[in-house]
């Protein structure tokens, strides 16, 4: 295997998914760091990110033409999202909940449907001094689907680089459409019960996926690590790493600095990390 494609995502928010990316793409070379958390990208404040281009990403909605509309409700009924109502004689459109498939407009019988662009996000690349190819995605405030938005970030991903991608906390869409086609997936949770609860529906989801995936321990501690120990090792999951919970790490943090730049012996666990998910899917390769 050449590239690597790797995917870090939690269960939850706030277990430290940006602290892993960022750090581990400041330890690698060759490295392609895409920030697919687009309701709230912060990787740039780590990386002191300027951004030289940007692109708006649309999608289509339709429009209705009411005089053309015999209020025949086919749209409406058609309509799984509910992004069409029927007042009285008049179609109403929602586009914050169209998924933009298109449906209601091959459907209509008199033509009175079409499709028009609505804004819904943006890509930016950044230039920073770390000499990282970052891009991230910004999803429109007020919109509803980020999927469409992580869907073009991911155009962006170059083959001839390992590529990292921050993805949003949770197992719902978002985290589906960022993870998929990962080669593997980085699971990254605190030892609490609320961690393991989490990250059990992230391994899940990795199941369902079927996606090779392993664990790293974020503010770990000697005498709470246990609870994610014990379900790593029924489930047979490598616990790749864990993160001390350090005070002066939080410090770091709280002022946009990755631990890695006053820390750098922790650039080579992080290596190790990288060496180790390579030999997992190289070994999964020779067996296929």
């Amino acid at each position: 295997m050449s590239c690597v494609k790797l995917t870090v995502l939690s269960g939850k928010g706030g277990t430290g998914k940006t602290t892993v990316s960022v750090n581990m793409a400041l330890s690698l070379s060759n490295i392609q760091l895409l920030d697919a958390d687009v309701e709230e990208p912060n990787c740039k404040y780590f990386i002191g990110t300027d951004f030289d281009k940007e692109e708006k990403i649309n999608r289509k909605v339709p429009e209705v033409d009411q005089e053309k509309c015999t209020a025949c409700r086919k749209c409406v009924d058609f309509c799984e999202y509910n992004a069409l109502a029927m007042m009285i004689d008049e179609v109403l459109v929602f586009p914050e909940i169209c998924h933009s498939c298109g449906g209601c407009k091959r459907i209509c019988p008199v033509n009175a449907i079409t499709e028009v662009d609505r804004e819904l996000g943006n890509l930016k690349r950044g230039v920073n001094k770390y000499d990282i190819d970052f891009w991230q995605g910004e999803l429109n405030i007020g919109e509803e689907s980020s999927v469409p938005v992580i869907e073009e970030l991911k155009e962006k991903t170059n083959p001839n680089k390992n590529v990292i991608i921050d993805a949003q906390p949770g197992t719902t869409c978002p985290t589906i459409e960022a993870a998929a086609d990962s080669d593997y997936c980085i699971l990254v949770t605190e030892p609490t019960p609320f961690g393991l609860s989490d990250l059990k529906l992230a391994s899940e989801l990795m199941d369902e996926l079927k996606i090779p995936h392993g664990v790293i321990i974020n503010r770990a501690e000697e005498d709470s690590d246990y609870i994610i120990e014990d379900f790593c090792e029924k489930k047979n999951i490598n616990i790749l790493l864990k993160i001390p919970f350090i005070r002066d790490f939080a410090h770091l943090y709280s002022d946009g600095i990755p631990f890695v730049i006053d820390y750098p012996e922790w650039k080579d666990e992080f290596k190790k990390v990288f060496k180790e998910i390579r030999g997992v899917l190289d070994e999964k390769d020779n067996g296929n």
